[in-house]
């Protein structure tokens, strides 16, 4: 789920150098190539569970904040599906990962080489 709410801010963002190097670690560790196509039209998509979801649309709201201003609806759907420490820890992902994409974007990080080097968890 990681990899996806970096996916989806980076895609928000327009950060082409991020959303390749994510793309490239899902499928590293193993995530369906055709989720990974669909993030960018997650809400359409069945393939998503609702705790993804939640984490994509909180992801959409911080990332959009001053457009969206943090719905109430959407915080609702985060508390349901996670903790609060694990909304914690949600909500600092996608922070770091907003930063990450304006340094990358900023810097105008080159697009492409970036390689992968994570490997599925072990079953």
């Amino acid at each position: 789920m990681r990899e996806l709410i970096k996916l989806r801010a980076s895609q928000v963002n327009g950060c082409a150098y991020c959303v390749d190097m994510h793309t490239k670690d899902a499928a590293a560790i193993g995530e369906d190539p055709q989720r990974l196509h669909l993030v960018a039209v997650w809400r359409e998509a069945p393939v998503f569970s609702a705790r993804e979801r939640a984490a994509l649309a909180w992801t959409e709201a911080l990332t959009l904040l001053p457009e969206t201003g943090a719905p109430d609806d959407v915080y609702a759907d985060v508390a349901r599906e996670f903790s609060p420490v694990e909304q914690v820890a949600l909500t600092v992902a996608i922070v770091a990962i907003n930063g990450w994409n304006r340094l990358a974007v900023g810097f105008r990080q080159p697009v492409g080489a970036y390689v992968s080097h994570r490997r599925p968890a072990a079953a």
